[in-house]
């Protein structure tokens, strides 16, 4: 008896499975090109962009890469940060992985688990979204006791490098030690934290809320492996952040929140004012989009 082949099926399943390949291939090209911007002649500038079109609007600028922020996404939500699910930030990752060509790793908090095996599942995730890198934070969630033990702390860290060593890529994980944003300005547990996170496997390491010139520079001096500086106010330049040894500048939620600034700017003076100042900076942006988004 001839079982007849069904043509059709066979020509969408040889489709499938070269889509999967071509999608492997580009994900392990960029973790390839993500992982080499980290040893270039000056630190790496890693803006983080909140949706596709600033995604594609900061590429045609010139970064050589970017970063997702989970405070820039959840505001797109009309959230606050840490108001989003797994499923939702591992979405917004991939949109952004979709929009350019250029490497992307996203802001994946604490891996929305506290055991290492839930964290371990998010990291591997994360490849298949198509990213080039990923970070985990030693922030609970919780405002009574915000910072994981570092014991735990360190289990997770292993965990996530783990499960990034075993993607195609593979993926940069970055490991951040939270302290100084939540009320623990404890540099010496700072250091501790990164060190250990950096034998657990991290690739990159990250102590958001630093400002102290001094301070960075220990930081830098402690440890053996690229280290990542958040612009916030009263930072050092990334003249002075590199002079340190600074290795990756991300900005958060700045330019996220920098564009809401405008808006709030614009919304008050059409409403209170009833001038068109804010016209000029339309102009500008109206401009780069043209630019950014034509075909």
């Amino acid at each position: 008896m001839t079982i007849p082949v069904d043509r059709a099926a066979q020509t969408q399943a040889a489709q499938t499975q070269a889509a999967q390949a071509q999608a492997i291939l580009m994900q392990t090209e960029r973790a390839r090109v993500f992982r080499a911007l980290h040893e270039g002649p000056g630190p790496l500038l890693l803006p983080n962009p909140w949706d596709a079109g600033s995604a594609r609007l900061l590429a045609s600028l010139g970064f050589a890469a970017l970063a997702t922020t989970s405070g820039g996404f959840a505001a797109t939500l009309g959230r606050l940060d840490g108001a989003v699910t797994r499923d939702e930030a591992l979405g917004h990752a991939a949109a952004i992985a979709a929009a350019t060509s250029l490497p992307v790793s996203a802001d994946l908090e604490n891996a929305f688990a506290d055991e290492p095996a839930g964290v371990a599942e998010t990291i591997g995730l994360a490849a298949a979204a198509g990213l080039a890198g990923c970070s985990v934070e030693d922030f609970t969630r919780r405002d009574d006791d915000p910072i994981y033990d570092l014991g735990l702390a360190r289990e997770r860290v292993a965990a996530a490098a783990a499960a990034a060593a075993a993607t195609p890529g593979p993926l940069v994980l970055t490991a951040r030690a939270e302290n100084y944003l939540h009320g623990r300005t404890d540099l010496a547990d700072t250091i501790r934290r990164l060190q250990a996170y950096q034998e657990a496997g991290a690739d990159v390491l990250y102590a958001p809320g630093l400002t102290s010139l001094d301070d960075i520079r220990a930081v830098v001096s402690s440890v053996d492996r690229p280290v990542n500086v958040l612009t916030l106010a009263g930072a050092p330049t990334v003249p002075q952040l590199a002079e340190a040894g600074v290795r990756r500048i991300s900005v958060g939620s700045a330019f996220s929140n920098a564009a809401l600034g405008a808006l709030v700017s614009a919304a008050r003076e059409l409403r209170e004012q009833g001038s068109y100042g804010f016209l000029d900076q339309a102009a500008t942006g109206r401009a780069a989009a043209r630019s950014a988004f034509q075909p």
